[in-house]
């Protein structure tokens, strides 16, 4: 018996069209962005998925994601849980800030370190490695179990909380992780076995 994990970033943002740090500040989808959204929701309908199960964040972005789908899926009355275990990477003090206004106020090198090392938070803010000390036990402890029971489950999240599950699923290195680029509205779907490991990563 294998379980199925369907892991989607949440479609455009408006934040993301304007080449802005979101992390926990709340834009809604674009227009390409609800697209995207209701595009997913429509390929996993011609595959014939049907979820047993639904997780989001705490951010408007990524609920809203999963609502699209669900009516694309022609899927209601349904229960969706929602942790901000889930939610994106806290950007602390660059969140809202235009990433090139904050090249020039902290340097080209500084902000590359900050958006792509594993481990340096950005001033009041979350890096990678704790982004995923925050998802990882909520992943372990409320989503593989049921994984491990053969349930199909649906998360709808963000770039960097859906990196931290990835590199856990595909026991990737910190750089390989960093490398990793998860588009927006793009699923990834995996097989779990009943050990909660992962036995194929499927494309749709």
């Amino acid at each position: 018996m294998t379980g199925t994990l369907i892991l989607v970033r949440h479609g455009q943002s408006e934040w993301n069209l304007q080449n802005l740090f979101t992390g926990w500040r709340n834009p809604n989808l674009t227009e390409q962005g609800i697209e995207e959204a209701r595009a997913t929701g429509k390929a996993l309908k011609a595959k014939g998925i049907v979820p047993d199960l639904y997780y989001t964040s705490a951010l408007r972005r990524a609920q809203h994601t999963l609502d699209l789908m669900l009516e694309e899926m022609g899927i209601d009355n349904v229960t969706i849980i929602r942790n901000v275990a889930l939610n994106e990477r806290d950007y602390g003090d660059l969140s809202g800030l235009n990433k090139d206004d904050a090249r020039a106020k902290w340097g080209e090198e500084q902000v590359l370190i900050w958006r792509r090392s594993y481990d340096v938070p950005p001033p009041g803010g979350e890096s990678l490695k704790d982004t995923a000390a925050r998802t990882l036990p909520y992943y372990e402890a409320e989503i593989v179990p049921q994984l491990k029971a053969g349930k199909t489950v649906l998360v709808a999240a963000h770039g960097n909380s859906l990196r931290a599950m990835v590199m856990a699923i595909e026991n990737l290195t910190p750089e390989q992780i960093l490398k990793r680029e998860i588009a927006t509205g793009q699923p990834t779907v995996y097989r779990i076995g009943p050990d909660g490991k992962l036995v194929e990563r499927l494309e749709l």
